[in-house]
């Protein structure tokens, strides 16, 4: 455990799930590192427990990994993905919706499903 109560070193800890995220990926340490800009024994030294990222290096991780850094950092489940989405333009809006009002969210709500609704419909009279 550290400071804050985030348990940093064992398979549930950080360390477990950055190196289970990175293999999920199929990254060695050094693809890592080198995808977020710092030495492969950085990375060797988060998975170990015996060192925490920056900030900065924690976003870039969690970028790289495709999960919040919440997620990352201390399990967050609710963050564990940020999606499968390649559009990166459409993933940032839908984490900026996350913080407009439930009336605003329910209004983006009914216009996502409009709009799906009418390419489902155009499918079904293509076919």
């Amino acid at each position: 455990m550290d400071n804050y109560g985030v348990d940093t070193t064992n398979e549930t800890g950080f360390a477990g799930r950055l190196k289970k995220l990175r293999n999920e990926k199929g990254l060695s340490q050094a693809e890592l590192g080198d995808l977020i800009g710092l030495h492969s024994n950085h990375v060797s030294r988060y998975e170990r427990g015996e060192s925490k990222p920056t900030a900065k290096s924690l976003k870039a991780i969690a970028e790289v990994l495709k999960v919040s850094t919440d997620y990352l950092y201390d399990g967050d489940e609710k963050g564990a993905t940020f999606a499968n989405l390649k559009d990166k333009e459409l993933l940032e809006m839908f984490t900026d919706v996350e913080n407009l009002s439930e009336s605003k969210k329910e209004a983006i709500k009914i216009v996502i499903k409009a709009i799906i609704k009418e390419e489902k419909y155009q499918q079904l009279s293509a076919s």
